[in-house]
């Protein structure tokens, strides 16, 4: 809430790069080539705790460290709970498995019709064109395919899998991920953009990114042109806590929206990060002063090793409740678990619903008072 939210008080400029030539810094492939990688880079500029240090020992046989300079700058170095250095700084607890965890923990690979396509709902497919990202998140569901640190050998077959969506005329919808579609170069993503706008039975394609996130130096102009000529095309990025919404972050939505790119946001619950009323209120009104409608809430997967980032479900629709009638509803998203084993997205609601009957509906509004819809 202002003043808190404002925009002077959102993060900008270089940090601890200062000394960095604007050429470089707004330049997204000299971001990438300085992202920082292993233990050594990291601890020039961190002061690691040892829960830390044995993760990143560890991160090369799970997931690996990769942090773009832009958002290390987000990190507070003398806070070893800062929500942004939780998510992307590897820590031990990454080492432990739980009985419940798994590789894939949604069940893609059940439902993987050709290398890297998805075709679990009827009229639509998830299409992973990379393995790669600018950064890794340690909560990530597809651990075991990005960053190929755990051997996966992924290679997307984009022929096969533009093969496969020409012969489904049921296919309407094209979800592109991964890895993240925007780290393609933009002949690469205009190429694969344009094969799916010639598909007649295609009618619009959405793209799943962290990019400008992590890495927003990337939403270019030139990057701007082909989404607008391949449209319509949705975006859903992923912001997990107010301190990520940056005036560079805030100037990549502005251009992706005057572009004609409607805009959405995924966040992931996670415990010490935005398991707060609180915390979540604020990063929803802050997307939507950059034009990003708050989508779904995810209740964080079982992938392995995640055990210590998941909140209990109760968390989750306890923050919903916070919101309903707190804020515009335009702010509020919705609460999903994605089922284990392949059972899709399923919404978990807070009940405002006491009873059902063939003349009435008893319900609450969202301060507890009673009320009665009648049918006759």
């Amino acid at each position: 809430m202002y003043p808190k939210d404002s925009l002077e008080n959102w993060f900008q400029g270089k940090g601890i790069w200062q000394d960095t030539p604007d050429k470089d810094w707004f330049n997204w492939t000299w971001q990438l080539k300085n992202r920082i990688t292993n233990l050594e880079k990291l601890e020039k500029h961190i002061d690691l705790t040892p829960e830390e240090r044995v993760g990143c020992e560890f991160a090369n046989t799970k997931l690996a460290l990769a942090i773009t300079p832009y958002f290390f700058n987000l990190i507070d170095r003398n806070d070893p709970n800062c929500p942004i250095r939780l998510q992307v700084i590897p820590r031990g607890a990454e080492m432990n498995v739980s009985a419940v965890e798994k590789l894939d923990p949604v069940g893609e690979e059940d439902s993987m019709v050709v290398p890297g396509l998805v075709h679990r709902y009827p009229d639509r497919v998830l299409f992973l064109v990379t393995d790669r990202c600018a950064a890794y998140c340690r909560y990530c569901t597809r651990s075991r395919l990005v960053s190929n640190a755990q051997d996966y050998n992924f290679h997307p077959e984009l022929e096969s899998g533009l093969k496969y969506i020409e012969e489904h005329n049921e296919v309407r919808d094209v979800l592109l991920s991964g890895g993240d579609p925007l780290l393609l170069s933009d002949n690469k993503l205009d190429n694969l953009l344009s094969r799916l706008k010639q598909i007649k039975h295609v009618e619009f394609v959405r793209i799943g990114s962290r990019i400008p996130i992590f890495l927003p130096q990337r939403i270019t102009p030139e990057l701007c042109d082909i989404l607008r000529k391949n449209g319509p095309i949705w975006m859903s990025i992923h912001v997990n806590h107010p301190k990520e919404c940056t005036h560079e972050l805030k100037e990549a939505c502005d251009r992706l929206a005057l572009s004609g790119v409607p805009l959405g946001n995924q966040s992931v619950l996670l415990r010490g990060v935005n398991d707060s009323v609180e915390t979540m209120k604020s990063l929803v009104h802050r997307l939507l002063m950059m034009r990003v409608r708050p989508y779904y809430l995810y209740q964080c997967d079982l992938v392995t090793g995640s055990e210590h980032f998941r909140t209990e479900v109760n968390k989750g629709i306890e923050i919903i409740e916070g919101l309903r009638g707190h804020t515009t509803g335009y702010a509020i998203p919705q609460y999903v678990i994605d089922a284990p084993g392949g059972g899709g997205k399923i919404p978990v609601n807070p009940q405002y619903v006491d009873g059902i009957t063939s003349a009435e509906v008893h319900l609450r509004n969202y301060t507890g008072k009673k009320y009665k819809y009648s049918f006759e």
